[in-house]
């Protein structure tokens, strides 16, 4: 499917709900967790944990939730397809699936989106040191980094943004339509 980035994307609101509607019943253990960007809707869903005996480690454990997630990936490849096709038709995103078993999550393929941006010395100086000291191997992995790290540790914050933003939408919705 081709996007037009220059478009916005039609508002995804209802995804939730359509998505539970569309995923086949007894895939997950719950409604699946949608996540919704301007670019990728990701579909996440928890599976049941896999049967283990006292005896078990962790690594076992580890083992048996990864073993999961990849006969769920592969018993589900055309029915997820199908599914992700809708959806990108519906939403004009493109999707990716997502899988939670205890411990253990693995993202299926996603989109990593190129991001423009202007930064002056300071901010390269960052960058380059953490390509320097190679936690990065380009200004662009740490870049991606730093976005990351700052996301942990702001999760709270950004939760509280992005609630307070769903309330200035619906405000606006319930006003007078402008001629």
């Amino acid at each position: 499917m081709r996007f037009h980035p220059a478009a916005e994307p039609p508002a995804a609101d209802d995804a939730p709900g359509w998505v539970t509607g569309a995923v086949p019943d007894g895939w997950f253990t719950g409604p699946p967790e949608v996540v919704v960007d301007r670019d990728e809707i990701i579909i996440w869903g928890r599976l049941p944990e896999p049967t283990l005996g006292e005896e078990a480690t962790d690594a076992d454990r580890a083992a048996a939730q990864s073993g999961r997630i990849t006969q769920f990936r592969e018993d589900t490849r055309d029915d997820r397809i199908r599914v992700a096709r809708q959806v990108e038709h519906r939403y004009r995103r493109k999707v990716a699936w997502g899988v939670r078993c205890g411990d253990t999550n693995q993202l299926f393929t996603h989109l990593a989106a190129p991001v423009m941006t202007r930064l002056r010395q300071p901010e390269r100086q960052v960058l380059d040191t953490l390509v320097d000291a190679g936690v990065a191997r380009s200004r662009s992995e740490a870049l991606a980094w730093c976005v990351k790290l700052v996301g942990q540790h702001t999760e709270d914050w950004l939760a509280d943004l992005r609630t307070a933003m769903t309330r200035v939408d619906e405000l606006r919705r319930q006003g007078p339509n402008a001629a």
